[in-house]
């Protein structure tokens, strides 16, 4: 009870004590809004990884037939959902006079696409299927990426929107083409490029909110695309193979249920040795962004150890509180000895008082880390309006909106990490306060 009342009276009449509450607030605001940040940052990378290709992705060394019997016997395992199938190119995109951009064309089955990613959710425009039948006898209806059409405001790093609706029914050239292999006169193959030309009609915008993706790519439908790369080819052909896992499947099992499966397939259907099919990469959407995610925690790392070493100045700052309250206050500290208070009591009493503070300037910053956390995207807008700074740009960091989820495991760790270092910069105080002999404050009283 002496030591809960000691503490409180300290707190209650020396103000400056709240100093040393604001130091721990701040620190601990600044390093969970940080660290909720870089992590959310990671996260929303990781996810929209997998909410455009799905969980896991089949690569083989080269393009196979037949797929839809694949699919069916994925599907057909409890370790799949399900699976979509896509035929992947590279071209350029005649949007007017002088504007041609390159991108990627993915021929996509639109159903099982659905299926498999949040692609319709990614539409602008809600109130159409997906790949209508096209009006134009010679053209093609696609999907474009709403960064192929046009670029965000360098202000407000916004689309205009209304000027992107207008686009959709126009219709723009695709380029793209083939190369295969041709015997020449000294029997050496060389490459053969043949050039393809393709009229897209623009019957919707993706717009996931992923810069890269939606600066990239064109989707049209398989068939269509099969049709003009490879008209030759009488069965549906694909060069790889998304897919969905079910919700409770484990995923080392899973990868292990497609690879058998695959490995079947490719043997008694396609006719592959096992050279070629052990060549298929089949790898999870997280992995295939492991080495990109590895580094981001390595900068995260990084900047989380300078501000951690910026923020123990809060040690420092708690000492010189503590042992000015110690200096000051010799007289009750021996007044208490001498009622027979232990060492280990008077000690107590500094280094909870030094907890107490942890405690509480741990929970004023958590509150003032949630609130601009939470807010952060409109106090970017705030800044961005009356400064005229942009601070966060989609072309730069990916993503049209900033994270702003708190990350609460590590923001735990930065409260224990908080109340720690204010019971080590009370410490040495609260032993100078133990120390004390009362016969030296009190002879001359």
């Amino acid at each position: 009870m002496l030591k809960l009342f000691l503490t409180l009276r300290y707190l209650r009449k020396r103000k400056i004590v709240l100093l040393s509450v604001v130091a721990v607030a701040l620190s601990v605001a600044l390093l969970i809004v940080v660290s909720s940040l870089f992590a959310g940052f990671i996260e929303v990378f990781e996810r929209s990884a997998v909410e455009a290709i799905g969980d896991v992705v089949v690569f083989p060394p080269a393009r196979f037939t037949n797929y839809p019997h694949f699919i069916h016997r994925l599907e057909q395992t409890n370790a799949v959902d399900s699976a979509t199938p896509v035929l992947s190119a590279r071209g350029l995109v005649h949007l007017d006079n002088g504007n041609v951009r390159p991108v990627d064309i993915w021929g996509i089955d639109p159903v099982s696409r659905s299926r498999v990613a949040r692609f319709k959710e990614s539409l602008i425009s809600q109130e159409s299927s997906l790949f209508e039948s096209s009006t134009y006898e010679t053209a093609v209806n696609a999907l474009v990426g709403i960064a192929v059409l046009s670029e965000p405001d360098e202000k407000t790093d916004e689309y205009d929107m209304d000027a992107v609706r207008k686009m959709i029914g126009s219709t723009i050239i695709l380029t793209t083409g083939t190369v295969s292999r041709q015997q020449s006169t000294d029997d050496q193959t060389s490459p053969k490029i043949t050039r393809k030309t393709l009229q897209l009609v623009i019957q919707n915008v993706v717009f996931t909110g992923v810069y890269d993706l939606d600066k990239r790519f064109v989707y049209v439908p398989i068939e269509q695309l099969q049709k003009l790369l490879y008209p030759e080819q009488e069965s549906p052909v694909t060069d790889q193979l998304q897919i969905k896992l079910s919700e409770n499947a484990d995923e080392a099992t899973a990868l292990a249920q497609i690879r058998g499966v695959w490995e079947d397939f490719a043997q008694t259907r396609l006719g592959w040795d096992q050279s070629l099919i052990h060549q298929t990469t089949i790898i999870t959407a997280k992995e295939l962004q492991k080495n990109f995610v590895v580094e981001l925690y390595k900068q995260m790392g990084l900047l989380m150890l300078i501000f951690g070493v910026v923020s123990l100045g809060v040690v420092v700052l708690i000492f010189c509180i503590f042992y000015m309250i110690v200096d000051t206050r010799q007289k009750d500290i021996a007044i208490i000895k001498s009622c027979g208070t232990s060492n280990v009591s008077v000690l107590s009493v500094f280094v909870g008082l030094g907890c107490f503070v942890g405690v509480l300037g741990s929970v004023v910053g958590v509150v003032f880390a949630y609130i601009i956390t939470r807010n952060i995207n409109t106090i970017e807008k705030w800044i961005s309006s009356l400064l005229g700074l942009k601070l966060w740009k989609s072309s730069v960091y990916m993503f049209s909106k900033i994270p702003n989820q708190i990350d609460w495991s590590l923001a735990l760790q930065i409260i224990l990490f908080a109340v720690l270092a204010a019971a080590l910069g009370a410490l040495l105080p609260a032993i100078v306060a133990a120390k004390t002999k009362p016969v030296n404050i009190l002879r001359y009283e």
